[in-house]
């Protein structure tokens, strides 16, 4: 048996499934960041999906996201720079149509945004759900299929419906305190290699049992 950890700088972690991408080692945007592990999933073109999954992202918001994160087929990611005035009569953004009426892209500048859109580590995102711009999501927190996630999700919440809410927390609050705590995703690859059922399928008092020790 290998007891080697899995290549985190690997594009495709298993050749034979090439609709699985690695993220960090995808992306090239500035304004993304992406933990190790984290992967998404697209049987059409999963390579593409900084720009097909990432839309509107002209900046200066970031979009973050943690490590071991499992991002389901169409998870999108709704930037800031789809905002449109809603001050006036029209919220057509005649600027971005160029000619004389690009000399009104003030009336673009400086739109109130939510700030960067940040999801924890280890959560789980359901097929073709879609993130606003702003929305922070804690770490372990699962997103149903085919939600439009507009206001922030807490840790280990399980988010559904459309517009989502939270369904209800996959602990309580002490138990989520002591995983938070454990912190497991910031372990050595190594460690994690050797634990890999206990966190997966063990108790919290066996994570515990198992963390690293000094």
């Amino acid at each position: 048996m290998n007891h080697l950890p899995a290549d985190p700088t690997e594009l495709h972690p298993f050749p034979e499934q090439p609709r699985v991408v690695l993220l960090k080692p995808l992306v090239t945007s500035e304004l993304i960041e992406v933990g190790e592990y984290s992967y998404y999933d697209d049987p059409e073109d999963p390579t593409a999906c900084e720009t097909r999954n990432v839309l509107y992202h002209y900046g200066p918001e970031r979009l973050v996201i943690g490590k071991f994160c499992a991002l389901g087929t169409g998870v999108r990611f709704i930037m800031n720079g789809a905002n449109h005035r809603m001050d006036g009569p029209s919220t057509f953004p005649f600027p971005i149509m160029g000619g004389s009426w690009a000399e009104h892209f003030d009336l673009l500048t400086g739109l109130p945004g939510r700030g960067d859109t940040v999801v924890g580590n280890d959560v789980w995102f359901g097929y073709n759900t879609m993130v606003m711009p702003g929305v922070r999501i804690g770490h372990g927190a699962i997103i149903a299929s085919g939600v439009v996630v507009v206001d922030d999700v807490p840790d280990y919440g399980i988010a559904g419906g459309n517009p989502a809410r939270l369904i209800r927390t996959r602990y309580n609050d002490d138990d989520i305190a002591r995983l938070l705590s454990l912190a497991w995703w910031d372990w050595p690859a190594e460690h994690l290699t050797a634990h890999v059922r206990t966190i997966m399928s063990g108790t919290i008092t066996d994570l515990e049992e198992t963390a690293p020790r000094g």
